[in-house]
């Protein structure tokens, strides 16, 4: 090879120096790229539905935007709304199961489809206080709040100051200044339990578990199974609790003694401890249904693969679209009027273990 064909030396970069980053893409960078104007990128990558755009441009848009690896400045498009678009959904610290996990993720999925930003906040450890200020942090536009850290009204008021247009609360109780979305775990109880005693059973146990956090569900659950024996019920019904945690220990342990409770039933407060509990009453040699009834809560399918097959109580939730349409209007409308909005219906589903 020839001298004057060989690549130039490259000066040495001085000590300590580096590169600069390349200069971050700018929405007049995507609109020279597309051919179109800076307005018209802002519709088409905000998503706005007020303004007509053919699907072609749109498409030489976010064609343009992903070549120069430009997202929209989210502190910038809150400055021109006047408010951002992250709707904060507090982590669950409790197991709360798959019926609940598939619903807050459809959830999740639609408010995405309306252009929010779903931000998930862990929020172990926190009180009320405490967890509220941290949210606020965020600025949100709308807070949906699982119940977990019980809010005041001056907690919801505190979130507003921040810029929340909406704080929603699902739990069996609402919240001064919030909007309610009621999930009437009482029902599920009163089911059950109402299904035991439609079979002649009369000695009803209720599983309560000891995992902290789940008294939220279990407290109405147990409430529930127990106004069958209140007035206009049932006076021969005896309903009765028993604590036990999701581990095989505790269910053997609690089916080792069943003989000498008396009972003749259980509402397993859902599929998964009746699972644990069914397997452990066979163990025991006790026959289901013959020698004690099982009926869960949630219909998961493997409550169907079992034999016996699980009585279970079915809950039906919204779709996470519908409920994703209720935040987008709280967001776009707010009110000091708040609404109540019941979230599920209940109803026994009847199989073998009953």
């Amino acid at each position: 090879m020839s001298q004057s064909s060989k690549s130039p030396k490259q000066p040495a970069p001085a000590s300590g120096s580096h590169t600069p980053p390349p200069p971050v893409p700018t929405s007049a960078d995507v609109a020279r790229r597309a051919g179109v104007s800076r307005a018209t990128v802002s519709y088409v990558l905000n998503n706005a539905e007020a303004v007509r755009i053919s699907e072609p441009t749109r498409r030489k848009v976010r064609e343009a935007a992903e070549e120069l690896g430009y997202v929209p400045h989210a502190a910038a498009r809150s400055l021109r709304a006047g408010h951002t678009r992250i709707v904060l959904l507090p982590i669950s610290h409790v197991p709360i199961g798959p019926l609940y996990s598939t619903f807050l993720n459809e959830l999740q999925w639609a408010l995405r489809r309306l252009d929010y930003t779903v931000v998930q906040y862990g929020s172990l450890g926190l009180g009320g206080d405490e967890a509220v200020r941290a949210w606020a942090e965020l600025r949100p536009v709308a807070v949906i709040s699982l119940g977990e850290i019980t809010l005041s009204a001056r907690n919801v008021a505190t979130l507003k100051r921040a810029g929340a247009r909406a704080v929603i609360t699902m739990g069996p109780v609402g919240v001064p200044g919030a909007h309610a979305l009621v999930m009437n775990q009482e029902e599920v109880g009163a089911r059950a339990a109402a299904h035991l005693v439609a079979r002649g059973r009369r000695r009803i146990g209720v599983i309560v578990p000891e995992e902290d956090g789940l008294e939220l569900f279990s407290a109405p659950r147990l409430a529930g199974a127990r106004s069958v024996t209140g007035a206009g019920a049932d006076a021969g019904v005896q309903v009765e609790a028993l604590p036990m945690a999701y581990s095989e220990e505790s269910a053997a342990a609690l089916a080792a003694r069943w003989r000498g409770l008396g009972l003749d039933a259980v509402f397993a407060y859902n599929d998964e401890y009746a699972m644990l509990l069914m397997r452990a009453f066979q163990d025991e040699g006790l026959r289901i249904p013959e020698d004690v009834a099982v009926i869960g809560a949630d219909d998961l399918l493997i409550g169907r693969l079992l034999r016996p097959r699980l009585s279970t109580v079915q809950i039906e939730m919204p779709t996470g679209d519908h409920l994703a349409s209720l935040v987008d209007r709280a967001v776009r409308e707010p009110s000091e009027i708040t609404e109540r909005h019941d979230l599920m219906a209940a109803a026994a589903v009847h199989r073998e273990s009953t």
